[in-house]
């Protein structure tokens, strides 16, 4: 398989899931951190490369719907156990849900492998799996200098949280939602989380604000124009960006993933060595977008269906919304 300039390496759980709104109800659909991801960056560059593993069980509607979107499986290891599965219940307001089943199933003793031809990938995305797992795979990464971009969770925050930190020295980018970041950084104030989490390795920090969009901490690059924003008497860079609004949420299951995926799809699109802040801050305004598509049907149905030039569209309308006369 040829290696491309633009290519973006991923890895993270391929699931099944069981997903229960107060309006309606799916059943063996197409999930896991990897899934969402994978489609989402899709979009934007090629070849996208997958690494996880799925078991005897997993549709093959599945496997089909990656290859329809471009997406590489040769990455993928083939178990004779059950793929892992997660069902949920979503409360009325949407935000909040409860577990209702997690089976473990073939990740629990699963070690990553990265295909020779897909470790040379100038973006890699570790999305959200065991901290162990993403450290495997950084192990395997043969690129001089790739741009790494992680996911976390609580769960990890909690059993893993020294091997969370091993992973937070050796990316460039980390995506965390609001309550792991104040529960990870023990403090209820974003901004000190924000300059926390900095602190703690890579160069740039996104905290996922759910339906109130996202902020973007970077450290400020040496030499250029002094920050606009400063934080404890330092210079950073900051960029608080809205999220699409929507009228109504189906399923936001994978919102987060589909973020973070479209952000690595357009950095990777660039097909730079180094990125800046305002690529960055451009590439994080276009997660929000296409997360907003996710959620507006069960699992990966919107997102999967959707067209680059309503992408455009919709950005180009949130940047209207976003904007005012100066």
């Amino acid at each position: 398989m040829p290696n491309s300039e633009n290519a973006v390496l991923i890895g993270g759980s391929i699931a099944i899931d069981n997903i229960k709104t107060p309006t309606a109800e799916g059943k063996n659909l197409l999930g896991g951190s990897a899934s969402y991801t994978a489609i989402a960056a899709s979009y934007f560059t090629s070849p996208i490369h997958l690494v996880g593993i799925i078991g005897k069980d997993f549709p093959q509607q599945h496997l089909d719907h990656f290859e329809s979107k471009g997406i590489s499986t040769v990455g993928l290891e083939k178990s004779e156990g059950d793929t892992f599965s997660w069902s949920g219940e979503y409360h009325e307001n949407m935000n909040d849900r409860d577990t209702l089943d997690v089976a473990i199933n073939v990740l629990e003793d699963w070690t990553p492998k990265v295909p020779a031809e897909m470790a040379s990938a100038p973006v890699v995305v570790l999305a959200n799996m065991h901290p162990v797992n993403q450290l495997q795979m950084i192990e395997q990464l043969t690129a001089e200098k790739p741009f790494i971009a992680a996911d976390t969770m609580d769960l990890w925050i909690t059993i893993a949280n020294d091997e969370l930190h091993e992973v937070l020295k050796k990316i460039d980018l980390l995506v965390i939602n609001e309550s792991e970041a104040r529960d990870f950084c023990k403090t209820s104030n974003l901004m000190v989380a924000g300059e926390r989490l900095l602190g703690k390795g890579p160069n740039n920090v996104v905290i996922k604000l759910g339906e109130f969009g996202a902020i973007l901490f970077s450290q400020h690059a040496e030499g250029g124009e002094p920050s606009k924003f400063t934080l404890f008497g330092k210079n950073y860079d900051l960029f608080r960006c809205a999220a699409f609004p929507l009228c109504e949420v189906a399923d936001p299951t994978g919102a987060g993933d589909s973020f973070l995926g479209a952000l690595a799809g357009y950095l990777s699109s660039l097909e730079k060595s180094e990125y800046t802040f305002d690529d960055v801050r451009q590439a994080v305004v276009y997660g929000s977008v296409v997360a907003s598509f996710t959620c507006e049907a069960f699992s990966t149905d919107k997102l999967a269906a959707v067209s680059k030039k309503e992408i455009e569209a919709r950005l180009d309308l949130l940047r209207d919304l976003s904007h005012w006369p100066s």
